[in-house]
């Protein structure tokens, strides 16, 4: 499909002022190639410059053709809850979108493929499964893409989807400020006892005893993963509360590492020596085999003692055997927890008037210096909210309003119909290993578009 029927002069004024290496009959190439290419320089972007690609956006936006030559275009949406019927729904409607959304409270499991029959594409939340069975499952039901809307992609058999001729797509991030704002409010929590003093006060207890904090002025917090959530858990911690941030991540971003005001110089560390030094952590790393136990048994050895963590990214980062042995020497002072290990038969749904089966995850409940949150960092009205107007913009040709830019990490979780009409293909090998978002790509390679990772 050529690009003459779907805002040829739009794409090329973007171009042009944002792309200088491209030429006007780069245009007109065919579709494919065309958005390969166009991730490619995409992924050169320098870490946090704010790129205006609502053009690009509002370009392949009008595609859906592509993906269902017929018009029609249908989705199963598990782990649905009403407010995910009412964005998508509404979202649909406004743009006029014409895709037929079915909803469904079940998670995906091998056991509910039969749902998505005669479905283009499944979307996904965050404790679906997609193994290589259920992959396999939704290829032969004609499914063709696997939309998650959520981040992380661990729950999924890239391979399997690669073999089957399986779409996979992501939002690389919720709303970054939801997330790590979540992250700092639990660590305040934690560190001055804030649900323990409620807890006590409903009960009447007004006594003062176990609820000594410490100030966090002059302490030092480790921020784990630096990507668009880090960034801002530092920056609040640093700016807000004047601690002395240190980090650690693969790849260090220069918005962090770089002294002001080009950046937060806070500098980076080996993870060990973070560990030994810190008196709070908060993890913002991906869920990958070599994330998975990052905090471990080994690592409880050469921990500070009397150390904070707070985990707001994936449960799997920490080993919760090692959490609950650290808990238990004193080691570790108190955890605070948004995931955790197990977690996806009981988050996001009501448990009140049943046992919890899962033996750690029922004796963190029952510990006094653990906070538990049910995976609801991300859960603002604003990435809804204001997203959603944005795209309308989008949707009616015109320019982002207030002179802003859509920024890749506040795509909303309602959003993930975006991802089924506008995707970057990028090689799969190079995600699983690295974890790289376009926005944070430093290597100066150019990938071959040929894997199966659909960034949005």
């Amino acid at each position: 499909m050529g690009t003459g029927a779907l805002g040829r002069a739009e794409l090329l004024l973007t171009l042009e002022q944002h792309l200088p290496s491209w030429q006007e009959e780069d245009v007109d190439r065919p579709m494919a190639s065309l958005a390969s290419d166009l991730a490619s320089e995409m992924l050169l972007t320098p870490w946090g410059e704010q790129v205006k690609y609502e053009a690009f956006l509002a370009w392949l936006f009008k595609a859906k053709a592509s993906l269902a030559p017929s018009g029609s275009f249908k989705v199963a949406l598990f782990s649905s809850a009403p407010y995910d019927k009412a964005w998508f729904d509404k979202t649909n409607q406004d743009l006029a979108m014409g895709i037929e959304f079915r909803y469904f409270e079940e998670q995906l499991t091998l056991e509910t493929t039969k749902l998505a029959s005669g479905c283009d594409a499944v979307c996904t939340f965050v404790n679906d499964y997609a193994g290589a069975e259920v992959v396999e499952k939704l290829s032969q039901a004609g499914v063709r893409l696997i939309a998650l809307r959520c981040a992380g992609f661990d729950r999924v058999d890239l391979e399997a989807a690669q073999k089957n001729g399986v779409t996979v797509a992501r939002v690389p991030a919720y709303s970054p400020y939801a997330v790590g704002e979540h992250a700092v409010a639990l660590l305040l929590s934690l560190n001055r006892h804030i649900a323990r003093a409620y807890r006590n006060s409903r009960m009447g207890n007004f006594k003062l005893a176990g609820l000594l904090g410490q100030d966090l002025a002059g302490k030092r917090v480790g921020i784990i993963g630096t990507g668009l959530i880090g960034s801002i858990a530092a920056r609040v911690l640093k700016k807000g509360f004047d601690c002395e941030v240190v980090a650690y991540d693969v790849f260090e971003n220069p918005k962090i590492k770089n002294p002001e005001p080009e950046g937060l110089g806070i500098p980076y560390m080996d993870l060990d020596a973070l560990l030994a030094s810190c008196d709070f952590i908060s993890l913002h790393a991906p869920l990958l085999p070599t994330t998975k136990h990052m905090i471990n048994e080994e690592r409880l050895k050469i921990m500070k003692k009397g150390i904070m963590i707070v985990n707001t990214s994936r449960g799997g980062l920490i080993d919760t055997n090692a959490l609950i042995k650290g808990l238990r020497q004193g080691i570790i002072a108190g955890a605070a927890l948004d995931v955790v290990e197990g977690e996806a038969p009981y988050f996001f749904r009501d448990h009140s008037g049943s046992c919890i089966t899962d033996p750690n995850i029922a004796l963190l409940l029952r510990m006094p210096n653990v906070i538990l949150t049910p995976h609801l960092a991300f859960f603002t009205r604003e990435p809804s909210k204001n997203e959603t107007g944005r795209v309308r913009e989008w949707g009616t040709g015109k320019a982002i309003s207030h002179g802003s830019y859509l920024n890749p990490g506040k795509i909303g979780k309602h959003f993930t119909f975006v991802l089924i009409v506008v995707y970057w293909e990028i090689p799969t090998q190079l995600l699983k290993d690295r974890f790289l978002l376009p926005f944070q790509r430093q290597e100066k390679e150019r990938p071959e578009a040929t894997g199966i990772i659909l960034v949005a």
